[in-house]
């Protein structure tokens, strides 16, 4: 019995894939609930939250907290992934919860650095004088040598699997399954579908620029609307061809490649330009020539 009670009250640790997801899921949310708080002020005048945007964001986040860390001892992303922050200090198997002074650490090294930090920001920003500057770069010089110590606790992360971020390590929280028996479940169905879409995707993306859209669009066209049985004179182009055989319109500065249709001079030539093989979209004739009609059509003419 005492064995069985034992291996209830043990911990298990957490996958790094797990700790990241939960980070992920906790951004998400963030952004979520900041979407849904901007969108009721859409009525009123622009930037009407811009000057207490920081304020704002830290009590929106303050009432996060209030609700996961402090209560459940976990953040959102973790009570999704069934894991839950354990007191690592204790230095025991057994799972302790958090403590009142890690839980109000914790709420000033997340949402009071954040706060901090953006309010710093808008304070500096516009800010020219000399003592202002030194403060300026005092604090950047902090936040750079902050994000460097992140940097080295994820590599040391990567390389243990055991607190994903600098506030857990320094002060000494860590990740835990809520029961010793939960194991992430991957769907495998999932991430097949996932990455055969992707697969194709890429393959389209590196197939698309390959195919001539245009010379494909002109063939068809030709196949569908064969025209035969005109003679290549200049009568009969004046007599039959009253549109661009391109654009449809009363052709412009008309021109010939060497079969019986017309196409105004900016069509034929722009296209060629484009594809060098171009073909009449009417016959498929290639072309041969660009040349002018030597007869003049006139509007008067063809009524």
């Amino acid at each position: 019995m005492a064995s069985s009670i034992g291996n209830e009250n043990s911990v298990n640790p957490v996958l790094r894939i797990s700790q990241l997801d939960a980070l992920e899921l906790n951004k998400a949310l963030e952004q979520l609930v900041w979407s849904q708080f901007t969108s009721c002020f859409h009525g009123f005048k622009p930037g009407v939250l811009a000057n207490f945007e920081p304020e704002v964001k830290a009590f929106l986040w303050l009432i996060l907290w209030r609700f996961t860390i402090y209560s459940k001892n976990a953040t959102v992303g973790q009570a999704i992934l069934n894991i839950q922050y354990k007191n690592n200090l204790s230095q025991t198997e057994k799972y302790q919860p958090l403590s009142k002074h890690q839980k109000l650490w914790y709420l000033i090294f997340t949402v009071g650095g954040r706060w901090l930090e953006e309010r710093c920001y808008d304070l500096f920003s516009n800010r020219q004088l000399q003592s202002f500057c030194k403060i300026k770069s005092y604090i950047n010089f902090g936040a750079g040598l902050l994000k460097f110590c992140g940097l080295l606790n994820f590599l040391i992360f990567l390389q243990k699997g055991t607190f994903a971020t600098l506030t857990e390590r320094i002060l000494g929280i860590r990740s835990v399954f809520c029961k010793p028996q939960s194991v992430r479940q991957v769907g495998f169905e999932y991430m097949n579908r996932e990455l055969l879409w992707h697969g194709f995707a890429e393959f389209l993306i590196y197939l698309l620029p390959l195919i001539n859209i245009q010379k494909l669009k002109l063939k068809i066209s030709s196949w569908c609307l064969p025209i035969a049985g005109l003679s290549n004179s200049e009568n009969t182009l004046t007599a039959h061809c009253k549109e661009c055989s391109i654009c449809g319109e009363w052709p412009t500065m008309p021109h010939t490649i060497g079969c019986s249709h017309v196409f105004c001079y900016y069509c034929i030539k722009s296209n060629y330009l484009f594809d060098m093989y171009f073909t009449c979209p009417k016959c498929g004739s290639e072309v041969h020539s660009l040349q002018p009609l030597k007869y003049k059509i006139e509007m008067t003419e063809l009524h």
